[in-house]
């Protein structure tokens, strides 16, 4: 079954069932309309053999609207029946909402898949709007605790501001649902971002993964999980796998291609980032890691052609530094360097580190690898794969540093955890 945020990006688009079905690679869809008169809600629904796109089963609902998800349970388990799949136990049920508050939390869900700095700000004030009609809505929360996070791992807030409002949120939606798999799937994403303890992080998200095991948001984490751990071959795996059952979904390409990037995968890489931006334009890093593949080829005009697109401020401070020093332009390199530690140094100062990595000063790139522990710098998950860092592998000061936050070779090695895909 392929993923809503991809089955929804069709939403009012001239495209017919064909072509619909050859992009998402499936064979069979299910189309309708939703009327609403007052209370009254008329759904009509049909099923679609897409080989043939002939109609196989068709439907409608006549309902109140207090209902709604009564009716969401009849229409699923009547395509259920018509694909004559069999349920392994009991066919689960929809979670009841609020009709308003579910439709803000939708928005939020929406508006947050496009993964952009306004996306986030927009989709945290959706999930309240949703909360302050449903407080008890584990849903909401746990999506709430989500923009929190990518607030702080793409440094548009600083930890410390928002990580404590990201855990209380999914501790909030696991007080209202004990077995809600995505916000232990978030509480596994601040043990690793945050806390640094690969041993929470891999304990929450394997449990996640008992609850809901091709989720494609708890399986991305557990992509994120695997590239820490240095296991960069099941990461690749698990994002593949992400992307052929959420293709038009955004953040499963960029993460594909951050995937490919530190494999050093990098033409993959590029085609997946250039995906990601496809689906949307002002897409969160993906300009950025573009240029760091260009960089990493040796064609350092065009990666600089891509920093100069990215809409991030510290990414295209970043990439200057990056590219204006290998070019030889030193003095550039400086500048956008020293406006990155002057405006951004609680957020960046991991990427600072790299950054002096690169220049081959292995001092300075361990004092501000201090300060990346001290702010909790969510960007140390990735040091130990980050092909920036290669200079100071040797250095004394490196495998000390790796086990005083938790990712030496035998901490890493310790952690048990294990992913099952479909074949």
């Amino acid at each position: 079954v392929i993923s809503r945020s991809s089955a929804f990006s069709y939403k009012g688009k001239d495209l017919d069932i064909p072509t619909i079905a050859e992009q998402l690679n499936v064979a069979h869809v299910l189309e309708g309309s939703v009327r609403k008169d007052g209370d009254q809600v008329r759904i009509t629904v049909q099923l679609i053999d897409t080989r043939t796109d002939s109609h196989l089963w068709s439907d409608t609902y006549d309902r109140q609207l207090d209902d709604i998800f009564a009716i969401q349970d009849e229409i699923a388990l009547g395509v259920a029946e018509q694909l004559k799949v069999t349920l392994l136990g009991e066919a689960p049920a929809s979670e009841e909402a609020d009709a308003e508050a579910y439709t803000f939390y939708l928005q939020a869900r929406h508006i947050s898949a496009l993964f952009t700095a306004e996306a986030f700000e927009q989709s945290i004030t959706l999930y309240k709007q949703s909360l302050r009609i449903d407080p008890g809505y584990a849903a909401a929360w746990s999506g709430l605790a989500g923009s929190y996070i990518i607030q702080a791992t793409t440094g548009q807030r600083s930890a410390d501001e928002v990580i404590h409002l990201a855990r209380d949120a999914a501790e909030q939606a696991l007080a209202i649902n004990p077995e809600y798999a995505p916000a232990l799937a978030y509480l596994s994403v601040i043990n690793l971002r945050f806390d640094r303890d690969l041993q929470m992080a891999a304990k929450h998200l394997q449990q996640a993964l008992v609850l809901e095991p091709l989720n494609p948001d708890i399986l991305r984490q557990a992509a994120t999980l695997f590239r820490s751990l240095d296991r960069m071959q099941e990461a690749i795996a698990v994002d593949e796998y992400v992307v052929d059952r959420d293709p038009v979904n955004p953040i499963g390409h960029y993460f594909l291609g951050f995937s490919y990037l530190m494999a050093m995968r990098l033409d993959e890489s590029i085609t997946s980032l250039n995906n990601a931006l496809m689906r949307s334009p002002r897409h969160v890093s993906a300009h950025y890691r573009i240029g760091t593949a260009l960089y990493l080829k040796g064609e350092l005009q065009a990666a600089l052609a891509e920093m100069e697109q990215e809409p991030r401020p510290t990414k295209h401070l970043m990439g200057e530094a990056m590219v204006y020093f290998a070019l030889g332009q030193t003095d550039a390199a400086d500048v956008a360097l020293n406006e990155l530690i002057d405006k951004y140094q609680y957020t960046t100062a991991y990427n600072i580190a790299y950054l002096l990595a690169l220049r081959g000063d292995a001092d300075g790139a361990f004092v501000w690898l201090d300060k990346a522990a001290q702010y909790r710098d969510s960007g140390l998950i990735q040091i130990v794969f980050q092909p920036e860092f290669k200079s100071i592998h040797d250095a004394p000061r490196w495998l000390p540093f790796l086990e005083s936050i938790g990712m030496s070779p035998a901490q890493r090695a310790a952690i048990e955890f294990e992913v099952s895909l479909p074949d």
